[in-house]
């Protein structure tokens, strides 16, 4: 059985529509930062808040990792045809995890940064970490 409603679900007076999203540098090394960029647009006829959602996932890790850990977001209002571009930070505090030998470690590899309204709802480009 699943819930009614994802995570970060809401609804409003108005509809949005995100763009695909991409990152400011694709490739970073374990020390460095970049930032998520999307596109969202009120796509209805009132204005509204939108919550931007950025989720993490490290497609292979040395020990298990959550599927989705949400690292990021950001509340904006928009006008009626209003388009803006939402800027998240991926900075190594939000890459690392604690390893096996309980030690804070932003291990090299690809991870998946995820982006939407909600946690279903989402649209993915991939990171790389030297």
């Amino acid at each position: 059985m699943s819930p009614l409603f994802p995570f970060g679900f809401g609804l409003s007076y108005t509809t949005f529509e995100f763009g695909p999203p991409r990152l400011e540098r694709a490739t970073i090394g374990r020390e460095e930062s970049t930032r998520l960029l999307v596109d969202v647009t009120n796509t209805g006829k009132r204005a509204g808040d939108e919550v931007v959602q950025m989720y993490v996932h490290d497609l292979v890790s040395s020990i298990t990792r959550p599927v989705k850990e949400l690292k990021g977001f950001e509340r904006i209002t928009l006008q009626p045809g209003e388009k803006r571009t939402v800027a998240l930070e991926i900075t190594p505090d939000r890459l690392a995890f604690w390893n096996i030998d309980r030690q804070r470690v932003v291990e090299p590899g690809e991870f998946a940064i995820m982006v939407g309204p909600n946690s279903v709802d989402l649209q993915t480009v991939t990171l790389t970490v030297r």
